[in-house]
């Protein structure tokens, strides 16, 4: 009991009810998802729960909003990074992508959090000092952004090759001990002892 006072002082709990109507225990009061995704503007802790059996929703609320914005005037994502995010699902990679994406997305929030706090010193609470720093730092990022996306998409293919080479290696090998009819051994091969080069 005292737990669940905890969590309640912690997270605003909103309530699902079956006709899908959203109940915030906060204000005692019926909501929209607009006024859910204002919260999630205003950085609220919250939690979405379905009223008749506790589970947790706030993913699926949290899912809807994001669906309502891209079907909106200016979507985020195109159909073809949409496509290739949904080929990554039951893929060896998920895990791998989610975490990915995950700290690229914390990395530019803390980007903006200290550009933030930089515009305050700078220009006070002036919001279009804000915006004019924000398009200069992205001015920048541009180009540098372009060369880092270059450089690690070198190392990336220059690790693939190397794990190519590993694996054929590897596979040789595994087979070099093996001989079958017609066929030179695969040390035969190593030994260079090629008929038409000597």
């Amino acid at each position: 009991m005292g737990t669940m006072g905890v969590t309640e002082t912690q997270l605003r709990l909103i309530k699902k009810y079956p006709n899908r109507r959203l109940y915030d225990t906060k204000t005692s009061s019926y909501i929209t998802l607009a006024d859910v995704k204002q919260m999630v503007l205003k950085q609220e802790e919250f939690q979405v729960v379905d009223a008749k059996s506790g589970e947790d929703l706030t993913r699926q609320i949290l899912l809807q909003i994001i669906l309502d914005e891209e079907s909106g005037g200016v979507p985020m994502f195109s159909s073809a990074l949409l496509s290739q995010l949904i080929r990554f699902y039951g893929h060896a990679m998920q895990g791998l992508m989610g975490t990915y994406l995950e700290k690229n997305i914390r990395a530019f929030q803390d980007i903006q959090k200290t550009l933030q706090e930089q515009s305050q010193k700078m220009y006070g609470d002036n919001a279009r000092g804000t915006q004019d720093l924000w398009a200069q730092f992205m001015n920048l990022q541009g180009p540098a952004m372009q060369s880092l996306m270059q450089a690690y998409m070198e190392q990336s293919q220059k690790m693939f090759a190397q794990f190519q080479d590993q694996m054929q290696s590897q596979a040789r090998n595994m087979f070099s001990g093996l001989s079958f009819p017609g066929f030179p051994s695969g040390s035969q091969n190593k030994s260079g002892n090629d008929p038409e080069k000597s």
